[in-house]
């Protein structure tokens, strides 16, 4: 679909505006476990483009393009905060006048959300078997990219695309050269983040075409929705880990004749999340477990969980692609004229924002905004083993289950705010 101006009588539009046209989404989504009913291209009714092209912050300006109030963002799923002792919360006006206090960080975090909305509903569209990994995952970037305008630091794309396959669970991405082709009884897990101002956007689910995976993903997915429902305010952690596994060991699945109980994987979680921090502190378990810690308002949290037809534990393995710059990383002196040059790099490209090998190796280096098309590192592997070494940066290498086996994942970015909480990243897809 096309963008052009209104042909009918209206003011002038002040420089800066898009013109756009609404339009009626008419492609339904064929993914396994979508919502019935999702279009993939539901954009199109707030005038974006087929396939999205307009930046999502342009489609919803006034008629006049004037930046003079916030623009609307959708809202995300609302519900109400469990416990006896938060009944008060979702009429109290006190707690609302502290909401429109923060209307301000809603507003970057609505603005991450529908931008990874659009992006992954444009991704279900074209991910089918026979795609290259790398091209799916570059394909999906570039459409992050120019959806949230990226700005270097300021607004971009929140980690690398995961696209982790069968017994892998999580932390792959596809390093130059590396040709892996998606198959027809592959179970791919889709993980990407957006960021606006460090406001990290979380979300993930699991593709799969085999309709035998089915029970899998439909375990990981209630156990999703669960946890997300048991959270909340002054909500002990190990009650939210207790639910989730409840309800994902309810499940089994039939895998060629074989019966297979899918269980939750026990060392990984879900995590609260912190400006251009990831992961900041907090853990949300996905089995039982003896943190009694507690939830807090204003807090944001990732609820993810992850089911396997295996062992239901992970381990490091394969090649690395994924790094990211310690949050507190300490300040050592570096000897290699290349260490200090690639974490000059790192520094202005990503901060301590995740990223991977193949994004050092575009010409942009990771962020045109930051570098033009000279940003493209050369050699640097010695020089990013030696910041690994020194404590400045973490490898993340990818998380396997045993081989043989299946993993799925979902996964939705929320906010406790003081009146309910916010599934941010919702959307009718799942």
């Amino acid at each position: 679909m096309r963008w052009i101006a209104s042909t009918e009588k209206k003011k002038k539009k002040k420089a800066g505006a898009v013109a756009t046209v609404k339009g009626t989404p008419s492609s339904k989504a064929e993914g396994r476990m979508l919502t019935e009913g999702s279009f993939t291209d539901y954009y199109v009714a707030f005038g974006q483009t087929e396939p999205p092209t307009i930046p999502v912050v342009d489609l919803f300006r006034g008629e006049d393009g004037s930046n003079g109030h916030l623009p609307p963002f959708p809202e995300g799923e609302i519900q109400e905060h469990p416990l006896e002792s938060n009944t008060h919360r979702i009429s109290s006006a006190e707690l609302r006048q502290n909401e429109r206090l923060a209307s301000g960080l809603y507003h970057k975090l609505r603005h991450a959300s529908e931008v990874h909305r659009q992006v992954r509903h444009h991704a279900q569209s074209f991910i089918k078997p026979g795609i290259k990994l790398v091209d799916m995952c570059e394909r999906l970037e570039e459409t992050n990219r120019k959806l949230v305008q990226e700005h270097g630091l300021d607004r971009g794309i929140g980690f690398p695309t995961g696209c982790s396959l069968n017994h892998v669970a999580a932390h792959y991405t596809p390093n130059c050269g590396d040709d892996t082709v998606l198959a027809y009884d592959d179970v791919m897990k889709v993980d990407f983040g957006t960021q606006i101002d460090g406001r990290i956007i979380d979300c993930a689910w699991t593709v799969a075409f085999n309709p035998k995976y089915d029970p899998l993903l439909e375990a990981v997915k209630e156990a999703t929705y669960a946890g997300i429902k048991a959270a909340g305010i002054d909500v002990r952690l190990c009650d939210v880990g207790e639910t989730v596994q409840e309800v994902m060991e309810s499940y089994e699945v039939e895998l060629d004749g074989k019966t297979y109980p899918v269980k939750s994987i026990r060392n990984l979680n879900g995590h609260s999340i912190g400006p251009y921090q990831i992961h900041a502190g907090k853990s949300v378990p996905i089995a039982k477990s003896d943190d009694v810690t507690k939830m807090e308002e204003n807090e944001i949290f990732a609820i993810e969980t992850f089911g396997s037809t295996g062992r239901g534990y992970i381990v490091e393995d394969l090649e690395c692609s994924h790094y990211m710059k310690n949050f507190h990383a300490p300040h050592v002196p570096l000897r290699l004229p290349r260490a200090k040059k690639l974490l000059g790099h790192i520094n202005k490209t990503f901060g301590t924002l995740a990223f991977c090998r193949r994004w050092l190796e575009r010409d942009d280096g990771g962020s045109f905004t930051a570098n033009g098309n000279k940003g493209k590192q050369e050699k640097y592997m010695g020089a990013l083993k030696n910041l690994c070494d020194a404590g400045i940066v973490q490898a993340y290498p990818p998380l396997c289950d045993v081989k043989g086996c299946y993993t799925a994942q979902y996964e939705h970015t929320l906010i406790l705010r003081p009146t309910c909480k916010e599934i941010l990243s919702k959307g009718d897809d799942y």
